[in-house]
Parts: C-alpha cells; sequence; structure tokens
C-alpha cells in the first residue's frame, strides 16, 4: 500500500509538473549562446553546444526561424542529424526552441530552430480532408542560395522485403518521410505502458504507423514536458491535424554519418502515450494513454504475421498495401508468371467488408492485389461515417507459380429479337496456350418491351465496377450501411458480367439503380446527381439485367459489346 502511494504521488508530481520556462523569439540575438540536449546513444540525453546566427524572421506565413550553429559530440562529424527533430535548445536555462531544419549537403552543422512559441500554440482543431493529397512534403525555405528544409523524419522498416521499400519509397519521400531497412531494433514495444518518468526534454521518441511481425517506426525528439502532454518534432509529421497514433519511448543504437544526411539508428522499448496533434510546427500528444490499434492477421502459406496498425483514415490504407505487397513479394514469385488469391475480410465498426478477388500475370502481381485491397479500404475510411472505423483485417493469400487469366475474346447473339423470346448469348473467353471456353447464358426479353436497339456488353469486373464507382459519385450515401453495402456489391474478378441495357439514361438513388424514369422525376434526378458529381459521368445506359459468367479460379479481362435489334 505504501509503495502505491509514492508511485501515486510520483505520477501526481509528474502531472502537475509545469511548462518550461521560454526564452522568447523577441530577444534571440546574434551571438547568444545555449546548449541542446538529444540523446546520441542509448536513453542518455547529452548536451551539445549551440551558437545563435540570427533570425530568418517572417521566412513562412507568421513564421520565424533562429538559425545557429551547432557543436560537440558527434555532431563535428555527422552534422544535423535525422532524427533530431525536436531537440531542445536552452538559452540562460529557458527554452528557445528546438532543432528542426537543416541544409542538406552543408560541410558545417547549422540548424534551423522552431521558436518554442510557435510549438506551443499546436492545440486541438479539425482535421482536414482525409486524403493523401492533403498530406504535403516537407517544407522548404530559401536562406540566400541555399535550401534550408524540414529535416527528413527517419522511418524504419522491420519486417519488409527490400522491394517493398523500393515500390513505395518514391511515394514516402513524397510525405516527407526517409524509409529505411534494417536500421532499427525492430518495432515491437513491450505491450505495456512505460513510467512517464524514463521521458524528459531531449529524449528519443518513436512514432508507431505498424507493430508486430512487421513493423514501421518514425523516430524524433522529445521537446518539452507540459504536465502530461508532450511537444516533439519541431515540424509536422504528416500534417494531418487531430490525429491518434501511439508513440513509444526509444534508445538510440548508433549514429550513421552520411555525406548526404547523417541519421540515427534506434529501436522502440515500450508504449509512452498517444500524439492527438500533428500541426505544421510541432506534433503533440498525451503520456499514459493507449492509442486504438487494428489487428491485422495475414496467412500466406505455411506462414502467418500478425500486426497492430494504426487507425488514421490516411495512412492506414497506405500501411495495410505495403503490409500485403510484402507479405505476397516474401513468396519469392517476383519475376515470372504468377497467381494470388486474396480473401478474407476487412471488419468496421458498423459491419464488415467481403475481399474476395484473384490476381494474375507476370509483373506487378503483388502491387495489384495490395491496391485490390487498399482501394474499398480507403473508400470506407475516407467515406466520413464514425461507424465506419476499422476494427480489424483478416486475409488469406493463395499463391500459385503459373498465369490464371482469361480473356473476353467474343460475344454472340441473334441480331433480332421478339417481345417475349428467349435470347441466347453465348460468350467466347480466350486462356493460356488458345484454350477456349464458350459459356452460353440465356435471357428472357420482356413482353412489351420497346423497339429499336438493345446493347448487351460483357465486361470484366474492374470496368463494370468503375460504373458503380462513377454512379455513386454522384450520389453521396447517407448511411454507413449504404457504404458497406456498395463494397459488398462489387464483382469479384473471376466472373465476366454480361449486362444487358438501352441508350437510355440511368440514375443512382441511394445505391440502387432507377432505369428510365419518368419525365418529369429523370428532370429532378439529372440535376441533383450533375450538380453532385460536377460531370456527366453518371450516364450509363440503363441497365436491365446482369448476368455473371464463372471462370474458375481464372482472372477476366476485356469487354465486348454487340446489338440487337427489338423489332414487333
Amino acid at each position: 500500500m505504501q509503495a502505491f502511494r509514492l508511485l501515486a504521488a510520483a505520477l501526481a508530481a509528474y502531472v502537475l509538473q509545469g511548462a518550461p520556462a521560454i526564452f522568447p523569439l523577441k530577444d534571440i540575438r546574434a551571438g547568444l549562446q545555449g546548449v541542446g540536449r538529444t540523446v546520441f546513444s542509448g536513453s542518455r540525453v547529452e548536451e551539445f553546444q549551440v551558437e545563435i546566427l540570427g533570425v530568418l524572421e517572417n521566412i513562412g506565413p507568421k513564421e520565424s526561424i533562429i538559425l545557429a550553429r551547432l557543436k560537440g559530440g558527434p555532431l563535428e562529424n555527422a552534422g544535423v542529424m535525422q532524427g533530431m527533430s525536436g531537440s531542445p535548445v536552452y538559452i540562460d536555462g529557458r527554452l528557445a526552441g528546438a532543432v528542426a531544419l537543416g541544409f542538406p549537403m552543408s560541410k558545417e552543422a547549422i540548424a534551423g530552430i522552431r521558436p518554442i512559441e510557435e510549438m506551443l500554440r499546436v492545440e486541438p482543431g479539425p482535421k482536414p480532408a482525409p486524403s493523401l493529397a492533403s498530406i504535403r512534403p516537407r517544407r522548404q525555405f530559401m536562406a540566400g542560395s541555399e535550401r534550408l528544409e524540414e529535416l527528413a523524419t527517419p522511418v524504419s522498416f522491420s519486417g519488409f522485403t527490400g522491394a517493398t521499400l523500393e515500390h513505395f519509397a518514391t511515394q514516402l519521400r513524397d510525405l516527407g518521410l526517409d524509409p529505411r531497412q534494417g536500421v532499427s531494433g525492430g518495432g515491437n514495444p513491450a505491450d505495456r505502458l512505460g513510467d512517464p518518468r524514463s521521458l524528459e526534454p531531449g529524449s528519443m521518441i518513436s512514432v508507431q504507423l505498424l507493430a508486430g511481425d512487421m513493423s514501421i517506426s518514425a523516430d524524433g525528439t522529445l521537446t518539452c514536458i507540459d504536465g502530461n502532454r508532450v511537444y516533439a518534432f519541431g515540424h509536422r509529421f504528416l500534417a494531418g491535424g487531430e490525429t491518434e497514433l501511439p508513440f513509444a519511448r526509444a534508445e538510440v543504437l548508433a549514429l550513421l554519418p552520411n555525406l548526404s544526411s547523417s541519421f540515427k539508428i534506434s529501436a522502440a522499448r515500450e508504449w509512452m502515450g498517444t500524439i492527438t496533434e500533428d500541426r505544421n510546427s510541432a506534433i503533440s500528444g498525451l503520456v499514459g494513454r493507449r492509442a486504438a490499434m487494428v489487428p491485422i492477421e495475414i496467412r500466406v502459406g505455411p506462414n502467418t504475421y500478425r500486426m497492430s496498425m494504426i487507425q488514421d483514415r490516411v495512412m492506414t490504407p497506405l500501411v495495410m498495401q505495403m503490409a500485403i505487397f510484402s507479405t505476397i513479394d516474401a513468396t519469392g514469385r517476383t519475376v515470372g508468371s504468377s497467381t494470388f488469391s486474396v480473401r478474407g475480410r476487412l471488419e468496421f465498426a458498423g459491419g464488415s467488408v467481403r475481399v474476395d478477388n484473384v490476381y494474375s500475370g507476370d509483373v506487378n502481381v503483388a502491387a495489384y492485389a495490395a491496391l485490390g485491397v487498399a482501394s474499398p479500404l480507403t473508400y470506407a475510411l475516407s467515406s466520413g461515417f464514425d461507424a465506419l472505423k476499422l476494427k480489424s483485417v483478416t486475409l488469406e493469400v493463395g499463391a500459385a507459380d503459373r498465369r490464371s487469366q482469361m480473356q473476353i475474346a467474343d460475344v454472340v447473339a441473334p441480331r433480332q429479337a421478339r417481345p417475349g423470346e428467349d435470347i441466347e448469348l453465348t460468350v467466347m473467353l480466350v486462356g493460356e496456350n488458345g484454350f477456349e471456353s464458350p459459356n452460353k447464358v440465356h435471357y428472357r426479353l420482356p413482353v412489351g418491351a420497346p423497339t429499336g436497339p438493345l446493347y448487351v456488353t460483357v465486361s470484366d469486373a474492374t470496368s463494370t465496377n468503375l460504373l458503380d464507382y462513377q454512379a455513386a459519385m454522384g450520389t453521396p450515401f447517407h448511411t454507413p450501411g449504404q457504404v458497406l453495402g456498395f463494397l459488398n456489391a462489387l464483382r469479384t474478378n473471376t466472373k465476366a458480367y454480361l449486362r444487358v441495357w438501352r441508350a437510355e439514361t440511368a440514375y443512382t438513388v441511394e445505391g440502387r439503380d432507377l432505369p428510365d424514369p419518368p419525365p418529369s422525376v429523370a428532370l429532378i434526378l439529372g440535376r441533383a446527381q450533375i450538380a453532385a458529381a460536377g460531370m456527366f459521368s453518371n450516364w450509363r445506359g440503363s441497365k436491365l439485367a446482369e448476368i455473371e459468367v464463372p471462370a474458375g479460379e481464372n482472372v477476366v479481362t476485356g469487354s465486348k459489346s454487340i446489338q440487337i435489334e427489338v423489332k414487333e
């Protein structure tokens, strides 16, 4: 009991710790001397010397940057390192700011320091619209003829194949992240919250995007502690605004000097809290709070991968895509003919989405399979419904060292038909080595059907689903159930889809087709859907029937159309 009281008292003292004394930006002058704090080895915070060179005022909208020369320890050899972002700088014992920017290829350790006043202005606010396009690359400022830019956030990947990093490297760097493989001690911190007293200004922290058999961790430095709130990095991570990202205490294993950009090699040790704000000038979070993580299980042959992933509308689909790509790439069949089936479920708070597709070809098959899962996940998470928070992902991947594809070669039907007749349609699929598979289907033309041209189109799942996606653009869903229903209705790519239609405008109301409505209704629907979609992409003909043509475990591609004349 006594031990419990002592621990409670210590935690209370920590929580009540006040904000640090601040050295204001207005008092910064060239020639001032200060000290910085960061971790160069293990978890011990060490000091380095700081010489103020001046202030770059209004370098951005209502932004100023303190320019300084850093000296001491490994900085003479390594310069300003990735992973130092957030290292606090003190003048006369008061906090002036955090190391946040540097000059690429600089011979000296010249750094840009983010004023602490700007970092402390990070407060809860609205989250930007969820889109990868809203995540901007790290910012750059011109200082004379040189480029001063935010230090890239080193991102360590463990358990991933090299091809995964190569495939996604450009996209990650566009987000301001610098992906590195095999330069961390793994991203699977102990499954408990660590003692907050182990954190201090200058400590190394690791923001975890994925943990478990595969891990993704982004490293930086803690700037200051105000009660149970912490501030770090001195610049944005993903510019996600309000967010929920778990962070852990990290230890530095080694420093790697580099002519281009030196960086710290670190390993996450124990969970500490949650990053709740990701803004231009800093990231901020709370210690002692566990972030919600999404459990993932991916089975590939005899191997089962188990991980926990962040819950984020923008980054979750990208992280999921990389994980699937890596598990498929790890099968060893990356060049030449291959086929992968991906089946499972995406569980949301409001229901689930079925995953059931096959991908086949000679190149980039893993990329197509990963995108096939990420696309519906992105659609669901970006729909704006809180009930569509992801709860879990379970997938099973089957692999074969052969190509299993069939092409839609032809569709045959009578040139003329009369109302009430049974029409026989033949869909010809062609596979490997010229193998032909004729498939006969029947469609009964309704009694009283109008005369004129009747169209028959046989398409693959991708083309047919695209029509539904275009229709959905003009008719936003009103409930989470409609979103899930739409995603579960998407067609699997191991079938061809025969669509019978007329060249009449069709409309979609709450996810349901409404073909050939009365003129007065069509006028209202047309105006509403065109205004919502911003274009006439909703026109796709009036569908009368859709018939599935199975092709076994073969991926169906292609499209063919014919015309039938309906006569009295």
